[in-house]
């Protein structure tokens, strides 16, 4: 089965018009074929066949659904992941849940991955033994030091087991991004194991946040997914620059994607070779 097919390291979706449904109920129309996806995956995590083409199945399974309701979706820089002779950590902004959703699929066909998740998501009732099939590393938020601890024991073995890791550094799912918030956990992993850090941008409010389910939030087709991957950075000393370069990256992109590009600007989140 092949995946996604990009170009010049760069995904875009086909221009398509929005079924009147998604215009309609654009949440009725992802949510219900939505459940139908994680309840397969769900049944395949519980009976131990929750691999890594599984995995990808369910995940591309899940992206072609978005862009059947008519949102597009660009991804930009994967030749900062492909092109790797090792493990990395990435570190990203967090938005909404279609990241977690999506982003095994941009990335695992190039490079096998797992999260730092909340220890929380690992007994929801249909997600947890997705989330636990995917081995995570599991923290709690309420004990900073032992999840630091935590991160830098069991994500150094995540490395060592070829796995990248994927880390929001935010801890929780917000459009707005405070860079006083955004931790240096993931450099600090980096530094650890001793792979390279790479910094995503994503812009993924299409799926906005619920005020009583959080994961279920209104949908908006309208709106433009976009994930971009910033060159690879080998930790050095303490990590402060490669964290400010980090912060500034996903700066720039937000900025970039929500007002009008500048007549010959360079964009920061332009393919790169």
């Amino acid at each position: 089965m092949s995946w996604l097919e990009f170009s010049d390291d760069t995904y875009r979706s086909e221009p398509r018009s929005i079924p009147l449904r998604a215009r309609l109920c654009p949440s009725l129309s992802l949510y219900l074929p939505f459940l139908r996806i994680v309840l397969h995956a769900n049944r395949c995590a519980r009976q131990k066949r929750f691999d890594d083409d599984q995995l990808c199945r369910s995940t591309l399974a899940c992206f072609r659904l978005l862009e059947r309701l008519g949102i597009a979706i660009e991804v930009t820089g994967i030749n900062h992941i492909r092109d790797l002779n090792s493990s990395c950590v990435i570190i990203a902004n967090h938005m909404s849940a279609l990241e977690t959703v999506v982003l095994p699929i941009i990335i695992h066909p190039f490079r096998p991955l797992t999260f730092i998740v909340k220890q929380s998501l690992l007994t929801y009732p249909v997600f947890g033994p997705i989330m636990r099939a995917l081995n995570p590393v599991a923290v709690s938020r309420t004990h900073p030091r032992q999840d630091l601890k935590k991160v830098l024991e069991e994500g150094s073995d995540r490395v060592r087991q070829g796995l990248s890791i994927v880390v929001f550094p935010q801890t929780t799912r917000t459009t707005s991004f405070d860079p006083s918030r955004f931790t240096s956990l993931g450099v600090k992993l980096a530094h650890r194991a001793g792979v390279p850090v790479v910094p995503l941008a994503l812009k993924t409010d299409a799926w906005g946040n619920g005020k009583y389910l959080k994961d279920f939030g209104p949908v908006d087709p309208s709106k433009e997914v976009r994930f971009a991957f910033g060159p690879p950075m080998t930790v050095q000393k303490r990590g402060a620059e490669e964290q400010q370069a980090t912060v500034d990256f996903i700066q720039q992109c937000l900025q970039e994607w929500s007002t009008a590009p500048q007549a010959g600007a360079v964009s920061p989140c332009a393919p790169q070779g």
